[in-house]
Formats: C-alpha cells, sequence, structure tokens
C-alpha cells in the first residue's frame, strides 16, 4: 500500500488546511429547504416519486468538476495494534476477525492497490461531541485497553481528512472494537466509542461540512448512531436491520423528534432477508432521502453480520449484494458528495464470511 498522512509516536491534532474548493461541495444554488426534503421522502414513501426539482442536475455540475481533480485512490486502514482488544477468551469479537480480513486483502491482492491510511489523528478534542465525561471515563475502566478503543476512532478521523483533502475518493477502515451501540452507558454491544457518530461530527466542524449520510447496513440496528443524531437535521442516518435481534430498538415509526424530524430512517427487515430485500429498502427509501438530503459526505456503518451464514444473524445477503450496495452508495456520493465516503467496519463474525464481504466491498470501492 502507498502511505497517507504522517506517523506519530506521541500522535498530535491533524492540522491540514481545509480547501473549500476540495470540498467538492456545491454552492452554485439553494440547499434543499428541511421542508422539501421532509416532502419528498413522504412522496417516496406514498409511491409518489421524487419531486420535479430533483431531476435538475445543475446542482451538481460543481461537484462533479471539483471530484474530477480530486484523487481516484481508495484508502485503507489496516494496523495491527488493532489485534490487540479483547474482550476474553472464545468472544465472538475477537481479533480472528481482523487476521481473516488481513489474510483475505494480501492473498487477493487488494492491499497492494490501495493508500494507506494512518490512524495518527488524536481523538481527545472529540470524543466529546458525542459521548459525556462520564461515559468516557466508565470506559476506560472497561477496556482492557482504551488506548485500542481510541485507535478506532482516530482511523475514522484520519480517514475523513484523507477523503476531505482529495487524497483519496474514498477509504475504507478495518477496525475494532465496533461502535454504532456507543451512547453514554458504558461498554454496549461490544461498542466502547461510537466510531462513526465522531467521525460525522468531525467532519463537520473540522472540515465544514453540512450535511452528513450515514448508512447503517448492519444486522444490528444502529441504537447508539440513532441516539447520537436524533434531533439533528444536519445528519440524515439510515439503517437495515433485524428489529427482532440486539438491541431491539430500530422501529419504522422512529423517524427523529424536534427539528431532527424525518431525518432518521429505520428499514427494519424479515428474517433471511437477503440481497433482494436489502436492495429494495435502499432504492426505495434511502435513495429518495439522499437525493433531497444531498450530503457532503457518506459515512457507511459496514456490518457484515448481515451476511449469510454469520454467527449471530439469519439474514442471507451474498459477497455480490455487498458490492451491489456498496455501488449504490457511491452512485450517491458521486451525485452529491464529490465521490467522498469512509466506510467503518462493525460487525461481521463468521470469520471467512466477514474476510470475503470486506474483499466484496472493498474491490468496489476501488473500481467504482
Amino acid at each position: 500500500m502507498h502511505s497517507v498522512g504522517h506517523v506519530a509516536a506521541d500522535p498530535a491534532l491533524d492540522r491540514h488546511s481545509s480547501d473549500p474548493a476540495a470540498k467538492g461541495i456545491c454552492r452554485s444554488c439553494d440547499r434543499c429547504s428541511r421542508r422539501a426534503f421532509l416532502g419528498t421522502v413522504t412522496r417516496a414513501a406514498l409511491g409518489l416519486g421524487l419531486c420535479p426539482f430533483l431531476s435538475n442536475m445543475a446542482c451538481n455540475t460543481g461537484t462533479r468538476k471539483n471530484a474530477a481533480s480530486r484523487s481516484q485512490a481508495t484508502g485503507l486502514v489496516l494496523d495491527d495494534r488493532y489485534l490487540r482488544h479483547t474482550l476474553g477468551k472464545g468472544h465472538v469479537e475477537s481479533p480472528e476477525r481482523l487476521i481473516a480480513i488481513t489474510r483475505r486483502l494480501n492473498a487477493s491482492g487488494l492491499d497492494k492497490h490501495t493508500v494507506s491510511i494512518t490512524p495518527s489523528v488524536d481523538p481527545t478534542p472529540y470524543l466529546q461531541t458525542v459521548h459525556s465525561e462520564s461515559h468516557i471515563n466508565r470506559v476506560t475502566e472497561q477496556a482492557n485497553d482504551i488506548s485500542i478503543c481510541r485507535l478506532a476512532v482516530a482511523a475514522g478521523l484520519a480517514a475523513v481528512d484523507a477523503v476531505c483533502e482529495g487524497k483519496v475518493r474514498n477509504a475504507f477502515c478495518a477496525i475494532r472494537p465496533p461502535g454504532h451501540h456507543a451512547t453514554n452507558t458504558g461498554e454496549y454491544g461490544f461498542c466502547f466509542f461510537n466510531n462513526i457518530a465522531i467521525a460525522a461530527r468531525y467532519a463537520q466542524k473540522k472540515h465544514k461540512l453540512d450535511k452528513i449520510l450515514i448508512v447503517d447496513w448492519d444486522y444490528h440496528h444502529g441504537n447508539g448512531t440513532e441516539w447520537a443524531f436524533y434531533e439533528d437535521p444536519t445528519v440524515l442516518f439510515f439503517s437495515t436491520h433485524a428489529l427482532y435481534a440486539f438491541p431491539g430498538t430500530g422501529r419504522a415509526d422512529r423517524t427523529g423528534s424536534g427539528p431532527g424530524k424525518g431525518f432518521n430512517i429505520n428499514a427494519p427487515l424479515p428474517r433471511g432477508a437477503g440481497d433482494k430485500e436489502f436492495l429494495d429498502a435502499f432504492t426505495k427509501k434511502l435513495v429518495p432521502a439522499a437525493e433531497t438530503f444531498r450530503p457532503d459526505l457518506i459515512l457507511i456503518s459496514a456490518g457484515f453480520d448481515s451476511r449469510k451464514e454469520d454467527l449471530l444473524g439469519d439474514f442471507t445477503v451474498t459477497d455480490k449484494g455487498f458490492a451491489e450496495l456498496t455501488k449504490l452508495v457511491m452512485s450517491l456520493a458521486e451525485a452529491h458528495s464529490g465521490s467522498r465516503v469512509v466506510s467503518l467496519l462493525e460487525g461481521g463474525y463468521n470469520t471467512e464470511g466477514l474476510a470475503t464481504g470486506v474483499e466484496s466491498h472493498l474491490k468496489a470501492l476501488l473500481t467504482g
């Protein structure tokens, strides 16, 4: 892998300058209003299609022009230090997950076609954009090595930097521990810090991006991510999941509250849901919402426990299905976000299935 970023024994906050022109943000027209957003989502839900103004793609011309001058490479965070995190002998969220991913990427040669991203951004100033001090103190006591939990957060921040600064087009972070269940109650569902929520806040604060779309295809509902942005209209959260499984959250009628009403989209799927059901949910619910929201950056909670034969799930998504979901998200990013996508590993507990799912996902990121 080629290398991006700086390596530091004592990681410090990355202070690269932020060039608005490099962000690929369209400033040539007014943003869709909140009323327009909610109206379009409602029309899509009723099967009435998109509103007429969405067919006008002039708004995206600037985005495409800026994207053309950006790197077309794919970044990869893959660091042996994540192997040091453990929840105990025999636990399904084990170092073997990353060992299997590394072995698969080495065997396929995909790692050689990516740009290495070092997770060297200090996450300390950004943890409290999502978590309370009491939560931070509690997980510090609970984790066997809190530095690795912080390193998982750092990966998302470094990947956001690389994508927003045009060093890579998109990036995948093969990290442990996962994060989308974390709220302010200590470790929950193998998660200590909400890696993706912190990455979203970082993108908004450091890179001045207005709107972030988070797509979560993990088998389990990202309750922590929903919690973090439930009243926030600047983050659109979309989740496919099993409502009947842990943590038991993610009802379709949970759509946000206050100014965030309509910006939380839960798409629970039935037992055995596979490629068709996922693609239908993405096409009918995510696409119209994203087309109206027009995100500046797309983040993926990439959980591969929705893959067939997972130890903790009963969905049947195939490796081809993950590639199709990835391409669909990339098409939204190309249209609205200057092709900027950052994907963070969440679940996936059949180690070999996880490895082939990641391979398919990364290959799609590379080839578009």
